[in-house]
């Protein structure tokens, strides 16, 4: 059986498609590359040794959907596709709505349709709001998100709990994440925004490298111990094993199961500065903004029920967060070539009667399949 991974072209999706296929899985990916590009896909390829099925399209066109469930034979779905800016989402609040909301509602109905029951949810940590209680566990009161994004993944949740109370058969792990950073420690792929960054890591890595001339800190009178927000950083490589991890326990345990991901400990954006220049060995130029809207001040996680239930926890520090990263952006300085996106975050009328699959071999060759 096969693995469809939806937004498997960009950053964390990449991640997981690359440790799906050494761990023996086959992979579909779909990615309409609003925010992604095909070098990435091409590049685990190259990694792997191994060709990776690519479908250019939208999780939102129901009849794409339905032709990859049934004929790819498809038994889990890692759902990754969204918009996930938190600044953005507050100025283009239905856009987020649409594409991760309504997204993942026909994603549902197309599984349903085909029989397929088992998924893994990319969720966030703002779902928790603006809590005050810190470390969150998953038995954390859901706030009221400061930001559509955030709202966008509650209201995902909530979905997914009622459907999965509807029909016995749904396994779904609702996987709230922190703040994913680093990259493959090949420096191959990583993370590649377009335009100006909105998370942090990439924002300092740019500024480092000489593509962005200052790095913007959003407020230092926050209730913290330097003034600046506090964040759960991540790698991603720990991140992608939290999910495979997910997905075994899912084999064989139904209805919805809520996850952590997360380190456990909180670095301020200051921190994460000093950090960053001390492994770079160059200095990272700052200036001190205003706050940024639908920001928090702090959080971070507890993740023991994921270590309890999953046998997973976190294994890379703050170092390794931030040399990967380095490695990655000093080796991609532009990031990847970007291809055009023919489909755009508010298409209509999205329609996939001749799919364009892509069968991507490591010789960096894409050819055109159907």
């Amino acid at each position: 059986m096969t693995i469809l991974v939806t937004g498997g072209a960009g950053y964390i999706g990449s991640h997981m498609v690359l440790r799906l296929i050494e761990a023996g899985h086959e992979v579909v990916v779909i990615d309409n590359l609003c925010n992604a590009s095909r070098e990435s896909l091409e590049r685990v390829s190259q990694l792997s040794g191994k060709e990776v099925t690519f479908i250019e399209g939208d999780i939102r066109d129901r009849s794409l959907l339905d032709y990859v469930l049934a004929d790819f034979e498809i038994s889990d779905v890692l759902h990754f596709a969204g918009l996930k800016s938190v600044g953005e989402s507050v100025s283009e609040p239905l856009a987020y709505f649409e594409n991760n909301v309504a997204g993942t509602i026909t994603l549902c109905q197309a599984m349903t349709a085909a029989g397929v029951h088992r998924l893994v949810f990319s969720s966030s940590a703002t779902v928790y709001g603006d809590a005050t209680r810190m470390p969150l566990s998953e038995n954390a009161p859901t706030g009221q998100p400061t930001n559509a994004y955030g709202h966008s993944k509650l209201m995902v949740e909530e979905v997914l709990r009622k459907l999965a109370r509807s029909d016995p058969r749904w396994s779904i792990a609702l996987l709230r994440y922190f703040n994913p950073v680093g990259a493959h420690p090949s420096g191959l792929i990583g993370e590649a925004p377009s335009g100006t960054p909105s998370n942090l890591l990439p924002f300092i890595s740019q500024v480092a490298i000489g593509r962005l001339p200052v790095l913007s800190v959003f407020g230092d009178d926050y209730p913290t111990p330097d003034g600046t927000g506090v964040r759960d950083y991540i790698h991603v490589m720990d991140l992608v094993e939290g999910h495979l991890a997910a997905m075994r326990v899912l084999s064989d345990r139904a209805g919805v199961n809520v996850w952590n991901l997360g380190t456990g400990q909180g670095y301020s954006v200051l921190e994460m500065v000093r950090a960053f220049e001390h492994v770079a060995q160059r200095e990272v130029p700052y200036r001190i903004v205003p706050r940024r809207d639908g920001d928090i001040a702090a959080c971070w996680a507890d993740a023991s029920l994921a270590e309890r239930e999953l046998g997973w926890r976190a294994q890379r520090g703050l170092l390794d967060m931030i040399a990967d990263t380095w490695r990655w952006q000093s080796r991609n300085p532009e990031g990847y070539p970007r291809l055009r996106n023919s489909l755009g975050r508010q298409s209509g009328g999205l329609t996939s009667a001749l799919p364009r699959i892509y069968l991507i071999d490591k010789t960096h060759a894409s050819r055109m399949a159907s």
